[in-house]
């Protein structure tokens, strides 16, 4: 129960973070170019909602409204009063504020957020309004560039949110990696991935000819290429991967018998701690030492080791270790007992910079942009690409909702790999919400796109229309994925 309230905590904080993000873009270039935004919710407030304020007007929980004008003190037991009904439907006389005439909420529906922009035919389906004729702060008065800018303006600073975010991990953490070069002795492949036609101890050194070198953003581009090129035995060996890779290495996550994913760096099962009492302290395991073998069985990696162990529960293992004596390395075996759980009370080195050279970045707040602007491209790209195979069986197939995105956060709180997350988040977000389907922003892009060029501008029954198919095809694609979610459980 812990670990699902931390994650579904984690996923909570990160949608209402993009959801802010997103909305104040729109609502930032409305202003700007004098539009009037009528609301500006976290989250929807069908029937209720928990917070909404206004400034020097009112504020509210639940439906139930207080005024905040000096002239009336009252609390209302539905919505707003009629004198703030008055005040939300009249036009701004003289100077508008940049901030006051927007009512500020939180609702309880954690699906998304919005905008209500005025004069706009949105997600409010507001159709009474756009009845009217338009007034000069409304969004259907402004010219076609204008409203095209405020509807581009919630992916575009989605995606500086990523860029800020990733510029902010590496300043504040730099990067440091084991360039795949210099890992000698190459990488653990996962059962798909051998099936692939991946060897244990390749190392990956191109993907479509791309050169590779840091691990965080090799492992997309090595399964979304068409050959990656590895050093197998000192020679340089092509690897067609198959189609459908993705998927393969999606299914293989995700079940309970994966000890890796796709791959992860070789190296020696090292000890950097021996437990008090236990069966490793015992023996006389000391800190340092280097597994060579279990029962004679040879453990050249962590891996092996970890694998030497599976259903030897209470068992007493021979394990021959490789301790180092100043300039001479000793070569000992050493009888072990392990406890029910086949454990022997250590800690084991999980960090391949420990036998490998490594690379470290360190960088400055200038130098930190440019990073984040290629990690968020870099991102983006990956997404994008990825986005194809959405529309094959096994892409439907895999499908999430909400109980797949909070599956990978993880289960202890860690701010690093939070923010990477909602970047990675932010810029799916960005890329979703421009594709050109109605009721996205990338729908009403289209839309304006073609007044642009057209010098047409669509009627608003045709964008009443839509509207209302694009919210259906969304609530639909929303049912589906949580569904899916569902029907993996029982699986």
């Amino acid at each position: 129960m812990e670990t699902f309230l931390i994650k579904a905590a984690q996923l909570i904080l990160a949608f209402a973070i993009l959801v802010i993000i997103h909305e104040f873009g729109h609502f930032l270039f409305a202003r700007i170019f004098g539009v009037k935004v009528e609301k500006f919710y976290i989250f929807f407030d069908p029937w209720k909602e928990i917070f909404k304020w206004k400034p020097k007007k009112y504020f509210g929980f639940f439906g139930k409204t207080k005024s905040l004008e000096k002239d009336s003190s009252k609390v209302e037991s539905d919505e707003t009063s009629d004198a703030d009904k008055k005040d939300t439907d009249k036009s701004p006389k003289g100077k508008s504020s940049f901030w006051g005439d927007t009512e500020y909420g939180i609702g309880w529906l954690p699906l998304g957020g919005y905008c209500k922009i005025s004069g706009m035919i949105d997600e409010s389906m507001d159709t009474e309004q756009m009845k009217r004729a338009p007034e000069k702060w409304e969004f259907r008065s402004k010219p076609a560039w204008q409203r095209l800018l405020i509807m581009i303006a919630g992916v575009l600073f989605n995606f500086l949110l990523a860029i800020l975010i990733y510029a902010g991990i590496v300043y504040a953490t730099g990067e440091k990696y084991v360039p795949f070069r210099d890992a000698k002795m190459g990488m653990e492949f996962s059962g798909e991935a051998r099936k692939a036609g991946f060897h244990n101890g390749d190392i990956p050194i191109k993907a479509d000819g791309e050169e590779l070198d840091k691990p965080a953003e090799a492992f997309m581009k090595m399964m979304q290429a068409k050959t990656v090129t590895v050093i197998r035995d000192g020679k340089e060996v092509d690897v067609t991967i198959p189609e459908k890779f993705i998927f393969k290495m999606e299914e293989e996550a995700k079940s309970d018998t994966a000890s890796i994913a796709f791959f992860t760096y070789r190296f020696p099962a090292r000890v950097t701690q021996v437990v008090m009492g236990e069966g490793a302290e015992k023996a006389g395991i000391k800190e340092g030492d280097e597994f060579i073998s279990v029962d004679s069985v040879a453990t050249p990696t962590l891996l092996s080791f970890q694998e030497s162990l599976k259903g030897k529960e209470d068992k007493l293992i021979q394990a021959k270790i490789a301790r180092k004596n100043g300039a001479v390395t000793d070569t000992i075996t050493l009888p072990i007992k392990l406890s029910g759980a086949a454990k022997m009370g250590i800690g084991l080195e999980i960090d391949p910079s420990a036998f490998f050279n490594s690379k470290e970045i360190k960088y400055s707040l200038l130098q930190s942009v440019p990073r984040g602007i290629e990690m968020g491209t870099d991102k983006l790209t990956a997404y994008a690409k990825s986005m194809k195979m959405v529309f094959t069986k096994e892409g439907a197939n895999s499908i999430g909702g909400f109980g797949s995105l909070g599956a990978i956060f993880p289960e202890k709180w860690n701010w690093i790999a939070f923010w990477n997350i909602a970047a990675f988040l932010s810029v799916a977000l960005a890329f979703m919400n421009i594709l050109p389907i109605p009721a996205l922003d990338g729908g009403h892009v289209l839309f304006l796109l073609y007044e642009v060029i057209t010098g047409r501008k669509p009627s608003d029954k045709f964008l009443e229309y839509a509207q209302v198919t694009g919210m259906v095809l969304l609530i639909l694609l929303l049912v589906y994925a949580n569904g899916m979610d569902i029907v993996r459980l029982f699986k």
